[in-house]
């Protein structure tokens, strides 16, 4: 979530992915929308990693490793294992759709922003998006003086993801509580032009759910769990950490391509 809106109608804060998100307003952004993009991801190419929420676990659990990073442990879907390459966006701007797309991502070019002295959220836009065009949009962001159609479904997203925001942070709050992280890293050896092994070298520091520590929880809550849908999560987490691999030997097959192009 972006932070707070300021009386010049700037969001405080970065947010990643976003250059410019400023409050969606009538009077700045009527006769303004969306329309498609020949490169409609090139946003997120860079970006080696992405947020995700407790309940996308699963339908990304077969896709990517999921991790948790930082003090705040906070969830990540990790599309990359070099610095500035999602290896699931193409040179021509289109994301894989083998693979699951976090909703992180689905709801740009909006995002909400948290108005604490009014006690509500603002829908704003990231008004340098590709996407975002000030002239015949092929979906408007206003109908008349009204939210279009459009931007009522897409402020509806992004409630729920809102919603499963928090209900993230409680969970993995949960999980500090009960001490079930342990701290992990990755490595991975490729070779060096001539064929032999090159220097290991480590890609990545994170934490991740022990499973044993997970099997010791008393039977209660291990009954919370599952009643909370947090046994499925953990679970999911811990079988996304076969997918290290699968990022490993992209990574080593697009390095090829790149030597002998």
């Amino acid at each position: 979530m972006a932070k707070k809106p300021q009386a010049n109608g700037e969001i405080s804060g970065n947010v990643m992915l976003y250059k410019k998100p400023t409050p969606l307003a009538k009077n700045t952004h009527k006769g303004m929308g969306v329309s498609p993009v020949k490169n409609p991801f090139e946003f997120m190419a860079k970006s080696h990693f992405l947020p995700l929420t407790a309940p996308e676990f699963g339908s990304a659990a077969s896709s990517y490793p999921i991790i948790f990073a930082g003090d705040a442990r906070s969830p990540l879907a990790v599309m990359g294992i070099r610095t500035d390459e999602n290896l699931l966006v193409d040179e021509t701007g289109q994301f894989n759709s083998d693979f699951y797309m976090p909703a992180f991502a689905r709801r740009y070019p909006f995002v909400l922003a948290g108005d604490d002295q009014n006690d509500r959220f603002v829908v704003c836009v990231d008004e340098q998006a590709d996407c975002v065009v000030k002239k015949n949009p092929q979906r408007a962001f206003f109908d008349g003086d009204e939210l279009s159609q459009f931007t009522q479904e897409a402020f509806e997203f992004l409630q729920g993801f809102e919603n499963d925001r928090r209900a993230t942070d409680l969970m993995v709050e949960r999980f500090k509580e009960l001490d079930l992280f342990e701290a992990k890293d990755m490595h991975f050896q490729g070779n060096n032009p001539d064929g032999t092994p090159a220097p290991r070298q480590k890609i990545a520091d994170y934490f991740a759910i022990s499973e044993d520590k997970l099997k010791a929880l008393p039977d209660e809550t291990l009954r919370e769990f599952a009643d909370k849908g947090y046994l499925a999560v953990a679970y999911a987490h811990i079988m996304s950490l076969n997918n290290w691999q699968r990022l490993v030997n992209m990574t080593l097959r697009k390095a090829a391509a790149e030597q002998a192009a």
